[in-house]
């Protein structure tokens, strides 16, 4: 059966690959640990939990507007402005079935053949995966762990060009866990007043994920773009709400409506009970949130520590999110191999840097959303691998 030529362009999430690698080994008698998959092991907020309940009790069981509740948009806008000090209007919220949502539609309404999009590398491995798809030209930004896995502003610069229709920036960084800083965010946005029909898609889904003291820093909060800027950011990473798919896009008011219509044509609206715990969560009670980000801060020490130990492996701290992106050059392998090896051999599920760009060769990926225990075990068991 013939399918389109998109198809053949289409790529994956690789962290899911290893996930059910993980998961045929463990249902052969393996002891596994999975370092592989970016998601909190920490349950939803049981006040999170209890408005979901209460919202199907309720009867909030039928369709809701397709760009999300009121009530939900509203306290997007009220967090948006507490944390950002931004006033935004809810009518420029979409609430969506997760980030992904808002990703695929500002690529989708900027990409054709002909058009340029900016994307990290390494980073998210759907951004390339969905230009490719949408048929633009994916222009990788290289970064580099030597500037802190943080962008380069000049090296964004020098790859704009009159084609260049979308910058995707990501702070904090999936696979990284680098934060871009406030002077290189200035420096960017002082070089983008050369380009007014850049638009600029900022996955903020890590935002309230930082270490040592550092803010997030939006490229919203800057005027000068705040009309040509798209926000993606959701529930599931902050809440540990990933089975919930509930995330949002925050548009420029001459996008809203070209948001809603691609809404309307793939999923209509996102679950009314899922909109009702966003509201308890982002209104709610904030302990739950800040006892998981000491939990996080204390593993990611052990995780580092424990690999910079490990002879030919050397693990940069990174200032955001729950992933360590391990430096495994000196081991003189590729780094799916040596992902292969730590798995089969030690039964320690990771990522290789490759999974998120060409860029990621020589590294690997741990997430440290995993307990204690289970942390310094898959260290001890990498070292006897790579020994």
């Amino acid at each position: 059966m013939p399918l389109s030529m998109a198809m053949a362009s289409i790529g994956t999430e690789s962290a899911f690959d290893v996930m059910a690698r993980a998961a045929v080994l463990k249902r052969e008698g393996r002891d596994i640990i999975d370092l592989s998959i970016g998601q909190s092991d920490f349950r939803t907020p049981e006040n999170v939990v209890e408005a979901g309940v209460k919202a199907l009790r309720d009867g909030k069981h039928y369709y809701t507007p397709t760009v999300g509740i009121p009530e939900l948009r509203e306290a997007v806008a009220h967090d948006i402005l507490a944390r950002k000090n931004v006033e935004v209007s809810p009518e420029n919220v979409v609430i969506v079935p997760g980030g992904k949502v808002t990703m695929f539609f500002a690529i989708q309404m900027f990409s054709e053949p002909g058009a340029e999009i900016l994307y990290p590398n390494p980073g998210f491995p759907i951004y390339e995966s969905l230009i490719n798809f949408t048929g633009g030209k994916a222009v990788p930004i290289p970064i580099l762990e030597e500037n802190g896995f943080a962008f380069s502003a000049d090296t964004i610069l020098e790859r704009l060009t009159p084609q260049s229709r979308l910058l995707i920036l990501n702070s904090p960084a999936n696979p990284t866990g680098g934060v871009s800083s406030k002077e290189e965010l200035d420096k960017l946005v002082a070089g983008l007043e050369k380009f007014p029909n850049l638009h600029i898609l900022s996955d903020e889904i890590y935002s309230r994920m930082l270490y040592d003291g550092y803010e997030h820093i939006s490229p919203l909060q800057y005027a000068s773009i705040r009309e040509r800027t798209i926000v993606l950011d959701g529930w599931s990473k902050t809440y540990s709400m990933g089975g919930w798919r509930l995330g949002y896009g925050l548009w420029p008011k001459h996008l809203v409506e070209h948001a809603a219509r691609l809404a309307i044509n793939t999923h209509s609206c996102v679950s009314s009970v899922a909109q009702y715990a966003g509201i308890e969560a982002l209104l709610g009670p904030q302990d739950e949130v800040e006892r998981a980000m000491r939990a996080f801060a204390e593993r990611r020490e052990v995780v580092v520590s424990g690999l910079n130990e490990i002879d030919g492996i050397h693990c940069h701290h990174p200032l955001g999110a729950f992933y360590a992106f391990a430096n495994v050059k000196n081991l003189g392998q590729e780094c799916r191999v040596i992902q292969k090896r730590i798995l089969e051999e030690g039964g320690v599920a990771t990522v290789p840097g490759t999974s998120f760009g060409s860029f990621g060769e020589g590294y690997i990926r741990l997430s440290y959303a995993n307990s204690f225990e289970n942390i310094r075990e898959a260290v001890k068991r990498i070292a006897m691998v790579v020994a």
